[in-house]
């Protein structure tokens, strides 16, 4: 106990003491202040003396009064927390203790008060309580708990959201082997088995992605981390984090799973599909754009744009088609792109470009579907050449008809005519010359017939293989088999063509061509001149073109163009004529996927010109 016997020494004794002290009397006035209190509180001793607690410690409340009551009546170790703020250096707490100050007589004579600043402790305690608070709703709301084990007390503590995963009840006591035997057989129990083992003998940590059993046999996925403790550079246990992440990796599962069927689905289209971003850069392309551009796989041409895989005017093109459709957010559907590939070979395709906004409505890219339309293409073409030959093969069997239905009506009547004329003739002599004239008739007849059969075989021998010959020989070979003709009709045959030039053909029918337009030069030649026939060919496209011009009589063609290649069509005045000879010729011509023209000037001569198809 403390007792008082010279106030100037206590006053001095009191000052400094290292704790916050303050002496006053049972009225609660300062009797002593010690100067580590007047540091604290920012007091002058001087004032301070003599003066009420109450006006010291302004924030005072009822409390207090009770407690320096209590105290005066002899109850020792009484203690608040009182609030100082302070405009300069912000906010303080203390902690004050009260006890009793007795005289020489063991009489209660004041109160001693005891000030600690805990300023820093309070600090730290509302921090850690705030940490823990929002530790406790982290977990809470991330489904995170924690664990410590001990090597010491192999003793292995489990939070209540730890336990909360494993579904189990508060008063479940975890030990190492059984926490292990929640994980399911196979690879989580053969993880986290190895990662705890390696902890303990090498101190390394783990992260692992794990499924187990829980408490009530549910299977969920957990995220299992742990990492080593250690007392200077001694391990003495390990600590980590458990966490509930089932919904997170199912819904990623099913997000992979969804992307592979649309993926497997995007990839076995038959179409080229790809999405660009804004600067026209790949970053997503299908199979069949991989195999379009020529390449194994599709890292090859993430990132790329056309420039990178195209010719420059085409890329510059395909470019310009991206950005219109970024820009104006306006679809391109059902475009036709022809396109020429590295290898040369030029496809088409039919292509639609819809842009992809994002959540403002902007543009951030595109995706493009391509349809490789060649085949279809081809098969258009195919298609109307072949509508083309049906409609010339209908014209024809239209004309042929005609001309059979004509000319066999002719020859019919002419019979029916003579025969009626024989019945009733009576004179030998006169039916005798009726007699000849049925000869003559059946003759024209025959040769009718023939002329008939001749354009029937034409027309339905389509398939017979071409070859390739030499054309110069061919021609050669059928001026020498009309040799004395010409010869006798001082003809004179120019042969131009080069020794090497080939077509294909069917041999039979350039036999025939070549004889009906050599023949035709000659008898329509001009009788003030020699006849000169010039044979020259010219390449045109896919054709090899064989040109035959004449210098004799010419054909008005604005007269007679539209019937020149007519059956039975005669445009001079020539007793051999039968106007057959150019209708078989084109006939064969045709046969061949060839084709035929004409340029005449009456009184100047004529050129024919034969195309030879070398494609097919």
């Amino acid at each position: 106990m403390l007792k008082i016997n010279n106030k100037q020494t206590n006053d001095y004794l009191i000052r400094q003491l290292p704790s916050a002290t303050l002496f006053i009397n049972q009225m609660f006035e300062v009797v002593h202040v010690s100067d580590r209190w007047i540091s604290y509180f920012k007091l002058d001793t001087l004032t301070v003396l003599g003066k009420p607690i109450q006006e010291i410690l302004t924030k005072l409340d009822s409390r207090w009064e009770k407690m320096l009551q209590n105290c005066l009546a002899g109850r020792r170790d009484e203690s608040l927390v009182y609030l100082n703020e302070d405009s300069e250096y912000g906010t303080t707490w203390f902690e004050m203790t009260c006890v009793p100050w007795y005289d020489e007589n063991e009489n209660i004579v004041g109160l001693i008060i005891e000030a600690e600043d805990i300023t820093q402790k309070t600090l730290l305690e509302d921090e850690y309580n705030k940490l823990r608070s929002l530790l406790k709703t982290t977990s809470e709301i991330g489904k995170i708990g924690y664990w410590e084990y001990c090597f010491t007390t192999n003793k292995l503590s489990w939070c209540s959201m730890t336990r909360k995963i494993h579904e189990v009840s508060e008063s479940f006591v975890p030990e190492m082997d059984s926490a292990v035997q929640f994980y399911k057989d196979g690879h989580s129990k053969n993880t986290i088995s190895m990662a705890i083992h390696q902890a303990m003998t090498h101190g390394t940590g783990w992260s692992e992605r794990l499924k187990i059993f829980t408490a009530k046999g549910n299977e969920i996925w957990v995220q299992a981390s742990g990492m080593p403790i250690y007392e200077g550079d001694k391990l003495i246990g390990l600590t980590g984090t458990f966490q509930n992440i089932d919904e997170q990796v199912r819904s990623e599962i099913k997000i992979t799973e969804s992307e592979i069927r649309m993926r497997t689905l995007i990839d076995n289209l038959p179409l080229n599909v790809f999405i660009k971003d804004i600067e026209s850069r790949k970053i997503l392309v299908n199979k069949a754009e991989c195999e379009f551009l020529g390449v194994k796989n599709s890292e090859e041409l993430i990132g790329k744009t056309n420039f990178d895989v195209f010719e420059p005017e085409l890329a510059q093109k395909l470019t310009n088609q991206d950005l219109k459709v970024m820009e104006t957010l306006t679809p391109l559907l059902s475009h036709e792109n022809t396109i020429q590939k590295k290898n040369g070979e030029i496809v088409t395709f039919l292509t639609s470009k819809i842009p992809l906004l994002d959540d403002n409505g902007k543009s951030n890219g595109l995706i493009g579907i391509s349809m490789n339309i060649s085949d279809f293409k081809q098969k258009e073409e195919e298609l109307r050449n072949l509508v083309h030959v049906t409609s010339l093969q209908n014209k024809k069997l239209v004309n042929f008809a005609h001309i059979v239905s004509h000319n066999l009506r002719s020859h019919t009547a002419n019979f029916s005519m003579l025969l009626d004329f024989l019945n009733n003739e009576q004179d030998e002599s006169e039916k005798e010359n009726i007699m000849g004239m049925l000869t003559d008739a059946s003759d024209n007849l025959l040769e009718t017939l023939e002329n008939l059969n001749e354009v029937v075989n034409i027309n339905t021998n389509v398939n017979v293989d071409k070859k390739s010959i030499l054309l110069k020989r061919k021609i050669d070979n059928t001026i020498q088999n009309l040799s004395a003709y010409l010869k006798t009709n001082k003809a004179n045959i120019i042969n131009q063509v080069s020794k090497t030039q080939k077509v294909k053909v069917i041999p039979a029918y350039i036999d025939t061509i070549l004889m009906n337009f050599i023949t035709n030069a000659v008898k329509y030649k001009n009788p003030k001149r020699d006849a000169i026939i010039t044979f020259s060919t010219s390449i045109e496209e896919n054709y090899t073109v064989l040109s035959i011009t004449d210098n004799g009589l010419g054909i008005d063609l604005k007269k007679y163009g539209h019937k020149i290649f007519g059956m039975y069509k005669t445009f001079h005045n020539h007793d051999d004529a039968r106007g057959i000879g150019l209708y078989i010729a084109k006939n064969q011509i045709e046969a061949m996927n060839g084709k035929i023209s004409v340029y005449s000037t009456v009184g100047v001569g004529t050129t024919f010109k034969i195309y030879f198809n070398e494609k097919n």
